[in-house]
């Protein structure tokens, strides 16, 4: 595949982290497939919906992003992307943490376009 493709779902990740920040839901979704599904740390799973609730409510609140990099493998219609990222959070009512995030996502091209099919957090 070409750069511009590996470009494109690297901007979707910064995309990604800039409505997480503005809690855009609705950009999110965008941006997610339908059958998404996040798996946090603690080893919960969360359907696009179920997340994106939680961003709304507050149960997730995210500051900042700052990107150390963003490295995506294009298979024809499917895509993985790993991106490690410094992030200021506070999650599940605790208090404002910096956390080096690494999310492993995987990507499906649908309608010409990219969308996020599953993501799994860890720290790096």
């Amino acid at each position: 595949m070409s750069m511009d493709e590996r470009e494109i779902i690297r901007e979707l990740y910064r995309t990604y982290w800039r409505s997480m920040i503005a809690k855009d839901v609705e950009e999110l979704r965008g941006l997610m497939a339908e059958d998404y599904v996040l798996m946090h740390m603690t080893g919960i799973r969360q359907s696009r919906e179920e997340f994106l609730w939680g961003l709304k409510t507050g149960t997730f609140n995210y500051y900042s992003a700052e990107h150390d990099s963003i490295e995506v493998t294009i298979h024809g219609h499917t895509a993985t992307m790993t991106g490690k990222s410094r992030v200021l959070a506070a999650v599940y009512g605790g208090r404002k943490t910096s956390w080096k995030l690494r999310g492993d996502f995987t990507l499906r091209k649908e309608d010409g376009g990219w969308l996020f099919t599953g993501s799994r957090a860890s720290t790096y």
